[in-house]
């Protein structure tokens, strides 16, 4: 009798378990699959206005916009998407170690970081360029740049390159942030700004700098935006086709214009997959 008793207890042990695996197996995300899983984790910048920017209303910007696009194609909507910083700093080791599926966030092609990682793209084609005042006609060329009081942020190259190379005679200028930059330009304690031009576009669209600024269009530099996935992931294929229906289907555009079109940024069309400029 006791026996009978406790095969019994065992029997539903043993089917609680099976069912709890089960249920518990139907949860777990599918590593690098398209969907399937309740949230799918994206990198972006968080301080870039216009292209990557966290703010208390949520996440906004170009880079915002065509990663939900992508994630919606993928087989989720806005509110599975896992939001994650992606400094420049960090975007290769965030995807090797896999804490993201993609990132989005100003993030160039280039032949040294393909040997770390893939990349979906190109989604859009920026160039280096300088910001200007709105009524300063006096930088038509990067030779303009000599003499003139040049700014960038502590550790980029984009100043750098010009002073090198471009307009040995600028004076270049190293502030904390962008934003400072423009404080800068603003109060006219500088006399141009440089970065691409998608970045700068995105500064100069926010309400307070409207009217203020101008791109000087001088397209320096090509700087080919990519999303990046693990190195030999099969996400590469999958975004791709998705960043092709954003164009075809208007989508593209629309987010162009919405995030960079009060600074009148003249835009490059969209570029076709896997068209590298160099």
């Amino acid at each position: 009798m006791k026996l009978r008793k406790v095969t019994a207890v065992s029997a539903v042990v043993l089917a609680l378990a099976v069912s709890a695996t089960a249920c518990g197996s139907g949860d777990k995300k599918d590593e690098g699959s398209s969907g399937g899983g309740k949230k799918i984790a994206i990198g972006i910048k968080y301080d870039q206005p216009g292209l990557g920017q966290k703010t208390p209303q949520g996440y906004s910007g170009f880079d915002v916009d065509v990663a939900k696009y992508v994630a919606k194609k993928l087989g989720y909507g806005e509110n599975q998407i896992e939001w994650k910083e992606s400094k420049s700093a960090d975007r290769e080791t965030m995807l090797q170690r896999g804490d993201v599926e993609f990132i989005a966030a100003t993030y160039s092609i280039t032949p040294e970081r393909e040997k770390k990682v893939d990349f979906a793209g190109p989604y859009l084609l920026a160039h280096q360029d300088v910001l200007v005042r709105a009524d300063d006609s006096s930088i038509k060329t990067a030779a303009d740049l000599n003499s003139k009081k040049l700014c960038s942020v502590t550790g980029s190259t984009s100043a750098q390159n010009i002073k090198d190379t471009l307009a040995p005679k600028a004076n270049l200028l190293k502030y904390p942030t962008y934003s400072a930059c423009l404080n800068g330009l603003q109060n006219k304690a500088i006399d141009a700004l440089t970065t691409d031009d998608s970045i700068l576009a995105g500064y100069a669209a926010q309400d307070q700098f409207k009217g203020k600024f101008k791109l000087g269009g001088l397209k320096m530099t090509n700087e080919n935006y990519g999303i990046g996935v693990k190195k030999g992931s099969d996400l590469k294929g999958k975004i791709n086709k998705a960043l092709q229906d954003m164009v075809a289907d208007g989508s593209w555009k629309k987010a162009v214009e919405a995030n960079f079109g009060p600074a009148n940024y003249k835009y490059e069309p969209a570029p076709k997959i896997g068209d590298i400029k160099s």
